[in-house]
């Protein structure tokens, strides 16, 4: 296999990035960039990383996998050498652990003062939290996200790792990467990004905090507006046991949403909050009585905003979603579509996840420029898969 770099069609061809590989929103983040047309060099531990997917692991999509020995001065030199010529370098470890390693800030700037040098952590670079172990739901869970999510009020509810990891974490990464990369066009300076979870996720939830400002905000579960407190901002069962979601909030959608669920005259005032239970219960009752089906053949289409739940593998069908074509197949895998979508400089899907950490070092090396590539793998400071 020969390396080319410059290949990708998105709007960041020609940017290049180092990844020093890790796992949840880092990978994610650098997926993001890849998908955009960035040149990435993923740069791993060999033997690869822990909760690597191998061949199906989307989130390292379109960007070879180098296998270096960070703990070999000569792997840590190439490392060096390929930040020389990269415009940024994404890092998702404790803090610490780079510099540690002669692979800091300190020594990435000294090589390129025009570098973008990101960070990825949970609990960010500082603060008492900063060397300690966590994930998604721990990081959420102290910015006042997590106790708010969920519609049973004994306990919340956590939408897998999406609020935190991606949500608040790599999101937030591309976006750091994306100002400081325009701000350094201009500067001609790099600087450090600093993008920790908990700082995005509190970010992320600034309409919450408005409501707690304003003073009309209950912080128990299933209580306000979009949390499930409203009847009409809900889920609810249909007779075979799957699910639809309303969310009719304004009064106009709510009039259509009332006439196709065919509760007009049951219905009591949507604006009195003493008859919240008993509009909920007629609602209930008028979705049971038909299968999901059923009520997606009614409100399809209409002003209603009622959708039904389906599962990822029904979505890949959904007509919808086949129209914009949001999932596409690439390399025998069923997966998102780059986002978000440009006029001029459409993304378009490059190499597929490796197989293996380390299938690429020859090759990606080579393109990258590094010279002593032979020598890196006769001595064991880069391994080829």
């Amino acid at each position: 296999m020969t390396f080319e770099l410059g290949r990708g069609t998105g709007p960041l061809r020609g940017v290049k990035v180092v990844e020093i590989a890790g796992i949840g929103p880092s990978p994610h983040a650098c997926m993001i960039l890849a998908d955009l047309g960035a040149d990435i060099i993923r740069i791993e531990r060999p033997g690869g990383q822990m909760l690597a997917g191998g061949s199906t692991d989307l989130l390292n999509r379109g960007r070879p996998s180098v296998a270096l020995n960070l703990k070999d001065p000569a792997a840590v030199a190439t490392v060096l050498d390929l930040i020389e010529t990269a415009d940024v370098l994404v890092e998702g470890m404790r803090p610490g652990v780079t510099e540690r390693m002669g692979l800091g800030p300190d020594d990435a700037l000294a090589r390129n003062p025009k570098l973008v040098y990101a960070r990825m952590t949970g609990w960010g670079q500082t603060g008492p939290f900063a060397q300690v172990a966590g994930h998604d739901m721990n990081y959420i869970a102290i910015t006042g996200t997590l106790h708010g999510l969920g519609q049973d009020k004994s306990k919340p509810m956590f939408p897998a790792n999406l609020v935190g990891d991606f949500g608040g974490g790599s999101t937030y990464l591309v976006m750091g990467i994306l100002a400081a990369l325009l701000e350094s066009r201009t500067s001609g300076e790099g600087q450090v990004v600093d993008a920790a979870i908990i700082d995005g996720t509190a970010h992320l939830n600034a309409m919450t905090a408005a409501f707690v400002a304003s003073g009309n905000f209950n912080e128990e579960r299933a209580s306000n507006l979009l949390d499930g407190g409203a009847p009409y901002y809900d889920i609810y069962e249909t007779s075979d046991g799957k699910h639809m979601s309303v969310g009719a909030l304004e009064p106009q959608f709510y009039e259509v949403f009332v006439d196709l669920l065919g509760i007009r005259d049951q219905a009591p005032d949507r604006f009195d909050l003493s008859k919240y239970d008993e509009l909920r219960t007629v609602i209930e009752k008028a979705f049971a009585s038909r299968t999901q089906a059923e009520w997606i053949e009614v409100f399809e289409g209409t002003d209603a905003c009622v959708a039904g739940i389906i599962p990822m593998t029904e979505a890949f069908n959904h007509p919808q979603m086949k129209a914009r074509e949001v999932f596409v197949e690439h390399e025998g895998i069923t997966q998102p579509a780059p986002a978000p979508r440009f006029s001029r400089t459409e993304p378009t899907l490059g190499l597929p996840p490796a197989a293996k950490a380390g299938i690429h070092t020859r090759e990606a090396l080579t393109a990258w420029g590094v010279a002593n590539v032979d020598e890196l793998l006769e001595s064991g400071a880069a391994v080829q898969a």
